[in-house]
């Protein structure tokens, strides 16, 4: 075999790997020691391909991943932009917060984006924007229209950089997918009212080409699990609580009922959000009791 490129794993469908290389794209099959590591190829993966004597591609090699997201998964995942519906379903600081917790253990980088603003009363609306605007202060880009979102996106996507659509299903992901990339033609689908909560849509996962980079559509997550996350590293999950850590008395403050402790200071003084803190311990006491409250099934 003569080694043909390095790529990207842009969509599985039917055992083929379509893989984009500098070369263009190649539609590979993946050799069989990946069934005897019990290894899979995932989109989103780096990977070296070879071509047979016959002209075949083959899949040889997956290089080492940085993360793997969601299900069905992405790989290598740089950024999430995070689609928050204004309603149906309706906009929760609470699952916002998981949302923003849980990527920050994943290590990536979140935007925000608030879906379906036109669906919502005015007054309703404003106290969106108010409580969105502190996630702007501490450091989180929001965006409140779809076409600034879809002007400014290309160019925030790096080279061979990954960004992926993220939410809770029914927000709009691939709505909003269809509005960037039009030749995207992700399916859409209604809202079970009874659930408040969208049907899925995405069957599969795919990487799209948008700006020196890659736009990829995911599934709604049907319920974030953060009990894997280890107890006393749990605040540094939270952007504003670790940049003022470093201003507690207690070297591991884990912001409770330590002394001098800076975070509550700050919450105390109005400079926290009374939600997050709130959201802060709602989640020690689902990670310390190891499972999933029944109302955020």
């Amino acid at each position: 075999m003569t080694e043909l490129a390095e790529g990207t794993v842009i969509s599985l469908i039917a055992g083929y790997y379509d893989v984009e290389t500098s070369a263009g794209l190649v539609r590979t099959r993946a050799r069989g020691v990946f069934r005897k590591t019990k290894e899979k190829p995932q989109v989103g993966d780096r990977v070296k391909i070879k071509l047979d004597d016959q002209g075949l591609a083959y899949l040889v090699e997956i290089m080492p991943r940085k993360n793997r997201i969601g299900r069905p998964a992405v790989a290598n995942v740089d950024h999430v932009l995070l689609v928050i519906s204004a309603v149906e379903p309706d906009f929760s600081l609470q699952l916002l917060d998981r949302f923003l917790t849980f990527f920050a253990w994943q290590g990536v980088a979140v935007a925000i984006y608030l879906s379906k603003s036109d669906l919502v009363q005015a007054d309703r609306l404003a106290e969106i924007k108010d409580q969105l605007a502190y996630y702007q202060k501490i450091g989180y880009p929001v965006y409140l229209s779809r076409d600034v979102l879809a002007a400014e996106l290309p160019g925030a996507i790096g080279q061979e950089r990954i960004w992926t659509l993220a939410g809770q299903s029914g927000a709009g992901k691939s709505t909003l997918l269809n509005f960037i990339k039009a030749d995207a033609n992700q399916a859409t689908g209604a809202i079970s009212t009874s659930l408040n909560r969208g049907r899925h849509t995405t069957r599969r996962v795919e990487l799209f080409k948008l700006g020196a980079g890659f736009l990829a559509d995911t599934p709604g997550f049907s319920a974030i699990d953060l009990t894997p996350i280890k107890l006393n590293e749990l605040c540094g999950y939270f952007a504003e609580f670790k940049r003022l850590a470093g201003g507690c008395k207690f070297r591991g403050c884990q912001h409770l009922k330590e002394p001098k402790c800076a975070v509550k200071e700050a919450l105390e003084a109005g400079e926290i959000a009374q939600s997050r803190y709130d959201d802060y311990l709602a989640m020690r006491t689902e990670i310390s009791e190891g499972r999933i409250p029944e109302y955020l099934k």
